[in-house]
């Protein structure tokens, strides 16, 4: 009976209209989700507005910067790119008319981060007090283990530090590991430090005869199977409490054949993007390219400086291209092609601002070469994870320019006023001392920026 009863319950017949409803219920809530996300499309899109009522759309007239990359009838060199160093570039469209000048919606409250009267952003440091504070407790207490090698050893010149002072744009590493050697961070008792330090120049590993840029990878590779092997340390942590330093841009594939290092080393280097693989903010370090200066300008007056910007450089990249196609002929914006006769500063002291735009790397010294003029820096790169960003405030002594904004340039430093001028003057001339490579150290110079940075990155370590 019960067995029957089961058997007439499965066969019960449902109404035809009850069996249309749930055939046809899935598929209007799926033509109605199309719907509702194709009116959302439509009504947001810029693809659907006027071209002449948008900031960022322009009808015929607009070019890209696929249009500046072989100028055509200018005299520039061939401009130097490729897909991994200028794809970031080639985002966005650069508009001409002058709809884009009346509707765009930046402002100087948004560029500087004050509101009517009241300045937010004239502090240099992110907290005063707290940076101070710690300061103090790294410099007596951080510890930095560097795996030793002999004067003997075979390639002494690239794990040791120089007897003397390096030269030229990329010695930011080897200023480091020179100052590093000499300083009361480095323990001989690896369990007593913090982290753990690859000594090997990038640089000199690049001109190396016998390693060269084919067999540097080979090289880094070699380098830390044999610490894993000799050491315990690496193995520990998977060398997430290990560091190494780098300038030039050939680090970007120097650990190409060491993934676990890539991924968990911290990576002192200057060529700080977070656009492309590899570099990672909250892990590795933003290291200033700077190249030492043999002495301090005679003055630093600001009222001399009667120059709105000023820029020189070659043309490698699509950003430099907008720039001189906009301004090269500017009486305000003095934008110099190529390299300047004499390099004495001279430009730099008679101008307000001193651009720092995207070459072939994201990284070159004209921000520190601005800040040692006591010129404000103008960023324009995209993506560059600034040297002490975690420490500084870099609003309060620079200006950073999106790409979009370069045919606006002249107006956004225009408008800027002379009380805001004057603070962020002032502020430069505050944080010149962060950016100066000293022998010996000194106090809050570079190298002890970069080893608060590594503070930071301490307790970050997975054990």
């Amino acid at each position: 009976m019960g067995k029957s009863s089961v058997y007439n319950a499965s066969k019960q017949q449902y109404p035809p209209t009850f069996k249309l409803f749930f055939f046809f219920l899935p598929i209007s809530l799926a033509i109605t989700s199309f719907l509702l996300i194709f009116i959302y499309i439509y009504t947001t899109s810029k693809l659907s507005t006027d071209p002449q009522s948008s900031p960022f759309l322009e009808p015929a007239t607009n070019y890209s910067l696929f249009d500046l990359i072989i100028p055509g009838s200018t005299d520039y060199e061939t401009i130097q790119f490729s897909i991994d160093n200028t794809a970031e570039d080639l985002f966005f469209d650069l508009p001409r008319t002058s709809s884009y000048a009346k509707q765009n919606q930046w402002s100087l409250e948004d560029l500087f981060g004050f509101t009517g009267n009241t300045l937010n952003n004239t502090e240099i440091y992110h907290d005063t007090d707290v940076f101070l504070e710690d300061y103090k407790e790294m410099n007596k207490s951080f510890k930095i283990f560097v795996y030793p090698h002999k004067p003997d050893d075979p390639f002494a010149n690239v794990l040791l530090p120089e007897d003397y002072n390096p030269e030229g744009p990329y010695t930011s590493e080897l200023y480091f590991k020179k100052a590093l050697f000499n300083s009361h961070f480095i323990t001989k008792d690896p369990n007593e430090a913090h982290l753990f330090y690859m000594p090997f120049s990038i640089l000199h590993l690049r001109h190396d005869t016998r390693i060269g840029p084919e067999k540097l990878q080979d090289f880094v590779k070699d380098y830390i199977f044999n610490i894993s092997h000799k050491y315990p340390f690496w193995n520990r942590t998977g060398g997430a409490d290990h560091f190494y330093t780098a300038c030039h841009s050939i680090s970007e594939i120097a650990m190409d054949k060491t993934v676990e290092a890539k991924e968990n080393s911290i990576q002192l280097v200057c060529t700080s993007t977070y656009f492309v693989t590899g570099y990672f903010p909250h892990k590795d370090v933003s290291l200033p390219q700077i190249w030492v200066k043999k002495h301090d300008p005679e003055t630093l007056v600001s009222s001399k400086r009667n120059r709105l910007a000023f820029f020189a450089g070659r043309v490698n990249s699509p950003v430099r291209a907008a720039l001189f196609k906009h301004w090269v002929n500017d009486t305000e914006i003095f934008a110099h092609f190529g390299g300047l006769e004499t390099n004495d500063g001279k430009e730099q002291l008679r101008s307000k601002f001193c651009l720092h735009v995207k070459g072939f790397e994201i990284n070159t010294a004209r921000v520190t070469d601005a800040l040692h003029y006591g010129c404000v820096p103008v960023i324009l790169a995209n993506h560059h994870d600034l040297p002490f960003t975690d420490i500084l405030n870099w609003k309060s002594f620079s200006v950073v320019v999106h790409y979009m904004d370069i045919p606006m340039l002249r107006k956004i430093l225009q408008g800027i006023s002379f009380e805001e001028l004057s603070w962020l003057q002032s502020n430069v001339m505050k944080v010149r001392k962060h950016f100066e490579w000293n022998v010996p150290a000194l106090d809050y110079d570079a190298f002890y920026m970069t080893m608060y940075e590594l503070w930071l990155r301490k307790s970050s370590v997975r054990v």
